[in-house]
């Protein structure tokens, strides 16, 4: 059986380490050292990344880095606890960079810091804030940046067709990058009609099923689920919330690539979409790639829901 491929944020940065490094911390001279396991008994996420770099005027410390889909509240408690148990682990000191992929639509304030007071005690932590939709996406093709090249729609500037068509031709001409292809159509569809996006590249839904990016669409659907499980009862509720979460993340993606496909939908239409099961919204996913108009959507839920 052939292996899914590793679209996950340790392989992004581990395709060109030293100028990922640089690029983070604006430090030219940074040599890179090596990429450490950043799995902690307490902390761990498949998007924490954590390399030891070199620089002639600091010498060896540990680029920790982040990368969020969306920023959320629990960030910067997470980022104080990452850098302290780091730094107490291996001894060294720990400049620790959170890269957000995408706004957040609700809350756009980022905190750059994490503050607390408790009875006059105080802990404060800094970290660098790098948002992809601020970074110039002529800097990425400059400076040969490889691994944000699946990033490259939601930089700014990199929303129009024949710049995702220019990051298509730097994926494809590179043999280590080509398997990235269904992540940079992943987030070119939010940014261009789904028939565009699959006319120009290759689109692999059991690929982006196995990646933390998707999966990480999923939790916030799952949390606003957990929210009203919580609310309603405790393990039932719990349990409840569990599969409303996880049918509301995949809810949110077929509407979205739904109205790129075929236009915008009536609330009767989306009102059905919704009463789907979490099976049949994996299977209408895998179907509306097809579709073309809403009337192939129509006889598609005539015959399966």
């Amino acid at each position: 059986m052939t292996q899914p491929a590793d679209i996950g944020g340790k392989r992004l940065v581990s395709l060109a380490p030293e100028s990922w490094a640089q690029w983070l911390t604006q430090m030219p001279n940074l040599s890179f050292r090596e990429m450490i396991n950043s799995d902690l008994q307490w902390v761990s996420r498949e998007n924490d990344i954590l390399l030891k770099v070199s620089s002639p005027d600091t010498g060896e410390f540990l680029l920790l880095n982040e990368l969020q889909l969306r920023y959320n509240n629990q960030v910067p408690r997470r980022m104080r606890a990452y850098i302290a148990l780091v730094e107490e682990k291996y001894q060294l000191p720990v400049y620790p960079v959170l890269v957000n992929i995408l706004p957040h639509a609700v809350n756009p304030r980022i905190a750059t810091r994490y503050e607390s007071n408790f009875q006059g005690i105080q802990a404060y932590q800094d970290y660098r804030v790098i948002n992809l939709w601020e970074v110039e996406v002529e800097t990425v093709f400059a400076q040969n940046l490889r691994s944000l090249y699946p990033f490259v729609p939601v930089l700014r500037g990199g929303g129009e067709e024949t710049v995702v068509r220019e990051a298509v031709r730097e994926l494809r001409a590179d043999e280590q990058l080509r398997d990235l292809e269904p992540l940079l159509s992943f987030f070119a569809s939010f940014v261009l009609e789904l028939p565009v996006v699959q006319e120009i590249m290759r689109w692999d839904m059991v690929v982006l099923r196995e990646s933390p990016w998707y999966q990480q669409i999923l939790q916030e659907g799952l949390q606003e689920g957990l929210e009203q499980g919580l609310e309603q009862g405790l393990e039932q509720g719990l349990q409840q919330g569990l599969q409303q979460g996880l049918q509301q993340g995949e809810v949110q993606l077929v509407l979205r690539q739904l109205t790129r496909r075929v236009g915008a939908l009536d609330e009767a239409q989306q009102q059905r979409i919704r009463q789907l099961s979490l099976e049949q919204l994996e299977a209408l996913a895998e179907a509306l790639l097809d579709f073309s108009t809403v009337k192939e959507l129509e006889t598609w839920l005539a015959t399966h829901a």
